[in-house]
Parts: C-alpha cells; structure tokens; sequence
C-alpha cells in the first residue's frame, strides 16, 4: 500500500474504553452467535406449531368423515326422516340417541330436520307410554340412571342450542305463546321444556349441567333477536315456552333441596337475562316466578356482594339502554310486587337497597329532574367524560317504578322490624344501623337522580322516616357512636363521617315537611320534634357543618350531571350535599324561631368563629369567605354587619368613580318629592347612582331652603322619599294586620306606571342601604323573602292574611269528606271592590277539592298570596334593588336580619352609647355643667322625642346598626355662644347634619335646655331652622 500523505493512516487505533480489538470481536461474536440460536429455536417453535396443526386438521377432517359416515348408517338404520323410530329407541337398551348425538351438528340443515322429528316423536311416544320417564328409562330407572341422564342432558342441550344457531333464520318463531304450533322452533322448545320438568328425578342434572353450559347468556341472544320482531298485542295470560324454560331453570335457585351448583353472577339470571330492557313485558309469567318463589331474595343478596357491577354485566344493547340501567328497571318493577306481599323479607329489602344504590349512582340525572337536582348545583367535575342520557322509554320506567307507594313500602318494611328495636334504649343493633344505612344510601343517590317533587311529599307525611332517622342520630350522639353505621355499609369508607348519609337523607325531608307544617303543630303539638328535640338538632347540625366547612373542608371540585363522577368522588359529593341540606335546614329553623323564639339567637352561631375567622372571612376566595356564603348563621350578626360594610366601602372607594355629582344638583320640591326624585333620578346610571347625590330642597313657596348638602339634606331626603313613597295614601303598599308593608296586588288598577315606580323605589331603598341610612319602613317577612329571591309557604301566611290561614288549617284537619264541602281549585281576588276568579290549576273550575287533594289546594292557595299576587310587583322592585345592593351581600342575611340592617332596631337608642362616643368643641368637654344638663334631658326624653332628636342632629331618626361608634363622623357638640348673655340664651339649638354636629347653647337651667331642644326638635321645619 502507497503512503498516502495522511501520517494518520497507517497509525493503529486506540479504544479510548480501555478494551482490546480481541475483546471487541469476541463481544460480536457470542451476539451473533446468540441470534442465530434464537432463530433455530423459532424455526423448531414453528415446525412444531404446524405439526400440531397438521394433526388436529387431519384429525377433525377425519372426525368429520367417520361423522359423515355415522350419520349414512343412522339414516339406514332408522331412515332420513326417523319412519323407523319407534318408542323403544328412546330407552337405555337402544343406541338411537347415542349415534344421534355423535353426528349431530345444529349448522347441518339434515340434522336440523332430524332432531325436530326426534323431537316430535318424543312428545308423541312419551304421551302414548306414559311419561318421559318411563320413555327414556324403561322399567328400571335406578339401574342404569347415569346412562339415561346423560342422554336427557345431551338431548336438551342439543335442543335449546339447534335453536340458538338457527335464532336468525326462525326468528319471528322465537317468542309466539301458542303451544299447539308445529312450527320447528316451537318443537324443541317444548320438547326441551319436557326434559327439565322438575317432577322428573334427573332435572337437577339436567339444568346444572345447562347453567354449566352458561345458557342463560344463549337465551339473552334468543329473546334479543326475537324481541325484533315480536308484537305483544293481543296476548293476556298466555306463556311463552321460552318463558316456561325459564321459568323452569331459575326455580333450581336458592332452593336447598336442588344440588344445581351456584353460577358465576357474570353468567347468571340476573346479568343475562335481568339486562335485557323490559323483560317483564315479555315474560309476565316469569315475573310472577321471580317474585313468588323467593328467587327475588337469593339473586339480590347475590348481587349484594359485589360491590361494582361493570365487568359481570354483558355489552349495552344501545347507548342509550346501558345494561345496568335495564337491570335496575326490570328489579324495581319485581321488588315493587315484592314488597308490596305480606312479610315480605328484612333481609331482602337491605340487599335491594344497596344493590339498587349503586345502580342508580351509575345513572345520568332522570331529564325531567326539579332544580334540586344535581345540573343545579355549582359543583362540575371538569373532567369527566360526558354521560349519554336514557332512552326516554327507560327514564320513564325507572321513575315510575320509583313512586310514593313504592317508597312507601320499602321504608315499612325496612323500619317496621320489630327486631331492630334493641335490649337497651340508647344501644343500636347491628340490624338497625344497616337498615339506616341501606335506606339513607339509597334515598340519597334517589334524590340525585329523579326529581324531588314526586318523592318528598310521601316521605315526610306517609312515612316514619324523619321520626326514625332522628331517634338514630339522637342516640349515635349521645353515645359518639356513629361507627356503628359505618361497620355495616358497603356505601361509605371506614375513615368517612358517620353521620353524612342520616343527615343527607334527614336533612332535606324534614327541610320538606317544614314548608308543610302549621305554627300549631310546630310550637303548639310540637309535631314532628319536641323543641327540645329541634333545639339539640341546631347544635348537632351546627358542629357537624363546621367540622366539614372549617375543621375538615370538603375538596374544591365540581361535579356535572355525570354520575359516574360522583361515585368517583363518592365522599365529596356527599358531604357537598349535606352542606347544602343542613345549611338550608338550619336557615329554616332560624326563620321559624324568628317568628316566635324557641331558642337564643346565638345558639345558630359556631363556637369556632373568632377574630382570626372574621379577618380571614373578608378575603375573598378563602375558606372563611365561603363559609360566609353557604352558612352564614354560623357567624354572629354583627360581624355579618361589619363584612357587609366593608364590601360597601370597597366599591365606594373605587377609582374613578362618582364624578358625575360633584358639579350636579338635583332640586326636589317637599310636596312632590316622589314625582321629582322619580323624574330626576330613574334615568341615573348604576355607577351614578353609587355617587354622591346632592340635594336642593325648594319649600312650599318654591324658595330653595338654606342649607349645603354635605350629607344631610341627603339624609333628610331619603327619609321624606321613603315615607311618601311607601305610604298606603300613595297606592303602592298594602299594610298586614301588623302595619307592616307589601306590594299591593293592584297597583296597576291606580298607576299607569306601577312597575317603573316599583323598579325606582327598589333603588332608593338599595340607595339608602348603600349609604348606611336607615329608614322607618317595616316590611312584611313575606316581601323581604323576595329581596332574597326566596319562595314563601304556608306557614308565611298568617302575617298577610290570618283569617285565610285559619280556613286552610281547618281544611287541613277537617275529619270528614271534603268533597261535600264543593270546593274547587279555583281562588278569588278581590280588588277595589273587583272580584276577579282565577284558576290554580288547569282546568281548575272542574277539580274538586279532597281528602286526596286537600294539602296541593292549601299549597296553592298560599303560593297565589305570597308568591303569585306579587310577583311582578316584586320583581321590579328587586331588579331596581339589586342596581346596588348585590344578591350574594345581602345573602348573608336572613328576612329578621334584612329588617334590621334597612331599619335598625325598634327599640330606642343607647344614650350612653352616644355619650361615650361624642366629641365636644367651642370650650365643652365631658364633664362641663351644660354637657352634664344635656346628657340627663335626653336620657328622659321619651322614645319618640329621642328619635326625633337623633333626625335633627344625623338627618335620620336611626343610629348606625353596631352603635354610635360607627357614626361618621362622630356625633359633636358644640358651644354656640360665645357668651352667655341673655340674646345668646334666647337661641334655639341648631343642627348641622351633614358634619352630626348639635351646636348648643350654655343653658343655664335643665327646664330652659329642655324646652328649647323639644322646640326645635318638634318644629319640623326643613333646614331653615339651622
């Protein structure tokens, strides 16, 4: 080789690894040689693969042949069309049935003939000999039974698989119910049918070796392909004999005399034939069977083991007919009849219960569902895959299934135990806690998912349900004991709060029952709990919502209508439903103990709420804030008060906002103030309407009063508007027997512009909220219950119309037949002497008013007062309201609350409080004479006068909510005179509201102070006299 000017070239190469060339090569080496003996053995690997091959085909084209072949000398022996077979063949001495079921192959179209000919000659021979028994075992059964039972078993089998095969061919054949049909279909099964009667001694064999061969998975494709086709009009009473083999295989379960052997549940009754949708339809006989024979109870108490179903339960039919939704409707329809049988099983009754659980978990929301169902709430798994809804058919099913009589068996026969009373008064039995949980999980995932106006009615009034869940949680809090719930529930982890499901299910039907319930049975009766009862319910509802709110917060997740999410996040779910449930409950009872106390106001209050909680409440989006929103009883009015506040200080304090009335004024005549402020101001803006408004008062002379608006005349304005606005002269409001206000129905009948003067005086009261000034308008409960967007019932009543509401009681009770009473759902209003008819229903002047209708007629009679009469009225005033005051600030109120933070208390101001928070100027202080004089006046000053002295030095006759502490500014006295000469005392006090100053000055005598601070006060006379 030439040199190649490269002085690298003939260099020898060095591995830089530290490994020689000879290490390099053997490496290579011993690889390839590892491939090539992985190749030799995949070549044997092959060789032998196809060996095995070569001989099973050689074998079974053999095995084909020699059946071939058996099947020529059959055809010889007895003819193609049996003409030779006669009644002995069917006996153990002969080979007929043997050599039958060698060749025998249902896809043969000759084999097919022959079997149904066997099959017919059975039926003929065994009527002729006397019995299948004799026809196949002669006249020594016991001598040669196994022979014979093999025989019989391959011979069913054989039958009800030829059928099987040829389901598409025959298919109209499959389910027709006339038993003299010569239809071939027809022949096997009923020749099938004759083998497994249970009379004969081998029918055990027979059908165990039948669910060996998994046949109820066969007949679930028989019954499929043949409900395509299959009309059932015109059939009453008429069984199938696909039913009757049904029936005839399903009656060997749970019995102990039958030694059939358990079936796996992926290949049993429940998940093969159960699935198929409206099975009952089909097979009304085999309903019957199911139900009757305690077949029910064994395959329930089956299924209760399992604890998830997807995998044991075959491929969905359709989309929209998922096989566990089938499932559900075919077992609430058997276990409807079941329940509704005299002693109908505990035990039942619980597996049903947990079993039809997780069913329905798997169920999207029934589409008809109320607003309380789950597409209501704020919670949305973000992730879940999105659920197809039900077949309108299946949802319709289901739903009825799951109707008033239906619940109201199943909670009788799962509380009217008499076993499940325990020994001991404050001990649970193991039988009572799994009856609580089995109805509270049930009940619970019920309410998810069908909607609540069908099912809460029966279970607050036909039910012990609230009576029985209470006295349950009343003793597990007694005795700590809630474990024991959690022992003997497949629904809830061991780690879970024991008292979820009682109160998710208790909550919300005794919530129910209070719309329902009457004062006289609430605090007279005490009906359905003793005060004291519901007093210890308040403390358990207010530890147990702040253990899950504060101590143990549920996970922040959102959950949509997918309910395969909630069982994901079973837990969570649940407590966000009892958040939701007790939250509202103990809003209920705190209105109830508002219209007459039953317990201190501070009892609602959690004993966990400090400064540390109220500093944290104050920040949005942290857990204290929403505890603000979901429940803000727990935490004391006051602070309520102080958040409220603060919220309306931030938006006050906005840049940028309120230039427009800086360089505005709006001149308000005294006698037109309603007409001008409605023309001036209805046309502000919502940002306009947060500024600052200044006000020009011009007397009954047209003289512009004295005076700038630095708040005060404001102050004063506001208080004149609300007076003349909501006076009864006026036509807008109505006044209760109480004097407090309401929208009058028939507004419309005076005002042209009733509703755009409802919408305007909606924003003067947001106004005055807005600013922190309190006016005298005492509203009815019933109306401010609209302000929150609330619904009022019954009990609401009796402030608006007492008279009306004592009738309804006396519907309520009245003993004997409404109908003779000719009442009708019909409601009269009555109007400036108009009487108007309106009906509460459709067609409602032809419904008569029963005992069966008589709580729907009260309802609807005090919805039409409370709720309908008012309703447009109310609307406006609360869209003009909610300009300025946002629904969720004034959510952390209740109506009682509402009032106060409107109108302040009734009760006269603490003098003592406005005397520790007052500043003094012009040479007073706190213990001069004339402070001293002033101090004790007012503390005399009658309730009235008191009022009135507060209107003329603040602009309104109301402190501030949390006392004088929160006055801005502060309250000021001071020196008016320079001297006290006899022209100076001659004086009247005089006032500067918009600064809350009194300027007064140096009496010298308690009687001069006295009658110159009444005069003023009393004078009336606008801000001239200042």
């Amino acid at each position: 080789m030439f040199f190649s000017g490269d002085p690298s070239s003939n260099r020898k190469r060095v591995d830089l690894g530290g490994r020689s060339s000879k290490e390099r090569d053997r490496k290579k080496l011993l690889e390839q040689a590892k491939l090539e003996r992985n190749k030799r053995s995949w070549m044997r690997q092959q060789n032998s693969a196809a060996l095995v091959i070569q001989k099973c085909f050689r074998g079974r084209k053999v095995v084909k042949a020699e059946r071939g072949n058996a099947r020529q000398r059959f055809y010889t022996t007895y003819g193609k069309h049996c003409q030779r077979v006669d009644s002995q063949c069917f006996g153990p001495d002969s080979d007929f049935l043997r050599e039958l079921h060698y060749f025998l192959s249902p896809h043969n179209v000759s084999d097919f003939s022959t079997l149904v000919e066997t099959c017919r000659l059975l039926s003929q021979f065994a009527k002729d000999s006397g019995g299948v028994l004799k026809l196949f075992g002669g006249s020594d059964y016991l001598s040669k039974h196994a022979l014979v039972d093999f025989r019989v078993k391959m011979l069913a089998y054989a039958c009800i698989q030829t059928v099987h095969h040829n389901r598409y061919q025959f298919k109209d054949e499959l389910l027709p119910t006339s038993l003299d049909s010569g239809s071939p279909i027809n022949i096997l099964l009923k020749a099938a049918a004759m083998l497994i009667d249970p009379k004969l001694p081998w029918s055990c064999k027979i059908v165990s070796y039948l669910l060996q061969k998994n046949i109820y998975c066969i007949f679930r494709e028989l019954v499929i392909t043949g409900k395509e086709s299959y009309k059932s009009e015109g059939r009453v009473g008429e069984v199938s004999l696909m039913e009757t083999i049904l029936a005839l295989v399903i009656a060997h379960t749970g019995q102990g005399h039958c030694v059939c052997s358990d079936v796996d549940l992926k290949w049993s009754f429940t998940s093969q034939i159960l699935t198929i949708p409206f099975l009952w339809q089909l097979f009304p006989y085999l309903k019957e069977i199911y139900v009757t024979r305690g077949l029910c109870q064994h395959y329930l108490h089956d299924m209760a083991t399992h604890k998830s179903y997807e995998k044991v339960l075959p491929a969905d039919m359709s989309v929209d007919s998922p096989g566990y939704a089938c499932l559900l409707g075919n077992l609430l329809e058997a276990v409807g009849v079941a329940l509704a049988r005299p002693a109908c099983p505990y035990d039942m009754a619980i597996d049903f219960a947990n079993v039809a659980t997780l069913l329905l978990e798997l169920l999207p929301p029934i589409q008809t569902s109320n607003s309380e169902s789950v597409t209501s709430d704020d919670m949305v798994i973000e992730d879940a895959p999105e659920v197809v809804p039900l077949s309108k058919e299946l949802e319709k099913q289901i739903s009825n299934a799951i109707d008033p009589r239906f619940l109201l068996q199943l909670t009788n026969v799962l509380f009217g135990n008499p076993s499940l009373v325990a020994d001991s008064i404050d001990k649970i039995s193991d039988k009572e806690a799994a009856a609580i949980a089995a109805a509270c999980s049930f009940l619970h995932v019920t309410f998810i998912i069908l909607p609540l106006e069908r099912i809460m009615t029966v279970l607050a009034y036909r039910t012990e349900l609230v009576s029985v869940l209470w006295n349950f949680m009343k003793r597990c809090h007694k005795n700590q004991n809630w474990s024991c719930l959690l022992a003997v529930s497949p629904y809830l982890p061991a780690d879970a709060f024991g008292w979820l499901l009682p109160l998710a299910v208790f909550c919300p039907v005794y919530k129910h029952m209070l719309m329902i319930v009457d004062n006289e049975e609430f605090y007279e009766q005490e009906k359905p709990l003793s005060l004291n009862d519901i007093r210890l319910l308040i403390v358990m509802l207010k530890q147990d919502l702040w253990q899950i709110l504060w101590l143990n917060p549920v996970t922040a997740m959102k959950f949509n209508t997918n309910t395969l999410s909630l069982k994901k996040h079973r837990v969570e779910f649940l407590q966000y439903r009892v958040i939701v449930a007790a939250s509202e409950l103990l809003s209920q009872l705190q209105d109830w103990n508002n219209r007459r106390q039953f317990v201190h106001p501070s009892n609602f209050h959690a004993d966990g709420v400090n400064d540390h909680f109220i500093s944290q409440a104050m920040i949005e989006n942290t857990r204290a804030y929403d505890i603000l929103k979901q429940a803000p009883f727990l935490v004391p009015f006051t602070s309520r008060v102080k958040l409220f506040t603060s919220q309306l200080a931030a938006i006050k304090e906005r840049p940028g906002s309120h230039s427009l009335f800086n360089r505005t004024t709006f001149k308000i005549r005294r006698d037109r103030i309603l007409e001008d402020a409605f023309s001036q101001l209805s046309t502000l803006s919502v940002e306009d309407l947060r500024g600052v408004i200044r006000v020009t008062f011009v007397n009954e002379f047209g003289v512009e009063e004295a005076g700038i608006d630095g708040g005060g005349i404001f102050k004063d304005f506001m208080e004149n508007i609300t007076r003349a606005a909501f006076d009864m002269q006026y036509g807008l409001f109505k006044e209760t027997i109480d004097h407090l206000l309401y929208p009058n129905p028939g507004s419309g009948m005076i005002h042209e512009q009733h509703l755009q003067f409802f919408h305007f005086l909606g924003v003067i009261l947001g106004k005055a909220m807005f600013e922190g000034i309190l006016v005298d308008i005492p509203f009815a409960t019933f109306f401010l219950s609209k302000l929150k967007q609330k619904h009022n019932y019954l009990n609401d009543l009796p402030s608006l119309d007492p008279e009306l509401y004592r009738h309804l009681i006396f519907l309520k009770r009245y003993e004997g037949d409404l109908a003779e009473l000719e009442l009708y759902f019909v409601i009269f209003n009555n109007e400036f002497g108009e009487q108007t008819a309106e009906e509460l229903i459709p067609n409602g002047k032809n419904v008569r008013v029963g005992n069966d209708n008589v709580i729907t007629f009260i309802h609807l009679v005090a919805n039409h007062r409370l709720n309908t009469q008012i309703r447009l009225q109310s609307s406006h005033f609360l869209r003009g309201f909610q300009q300025l005051i946002q629904k969720d600030w004034i959510d952390m109120f209740n109506e009682h609350e509402l009032q106060l933070l409107i109108s302040g208390s009734v009760d006269g101001f603490d003098v003592d409080d406005l005397r520790s928070n007052t500043n003094y100027a012009g040479g007073y202080h706190r213990e001069h004479y004339v402070i001293e004089m002033f101090w004790e006046i007012l503390k005399n000053f009658s309730l009235e006068n008191q009022h009135k002295f507060l209107k003329f030095v603040t602009g309104c006759s109301r402190g501030p909510l949390l006392g004088f502490k929160y006055l801005e500014p502060l309250f000021c006295i001071q020196r008016a005179a320079g001297s006290a000469s006899e022209e100076a005392l001659e004086r009247l006090p005089t006032s500067a509201t918009c600064m809350n100053l009194l300027k007064l000055p140096p009496y010298r005598s308690k009687e001069q102070m006295e009658q110159k601070l009444l005069y003023a006060i009393n004078a009336e006379a606008g801000f001239d006299l200042s």
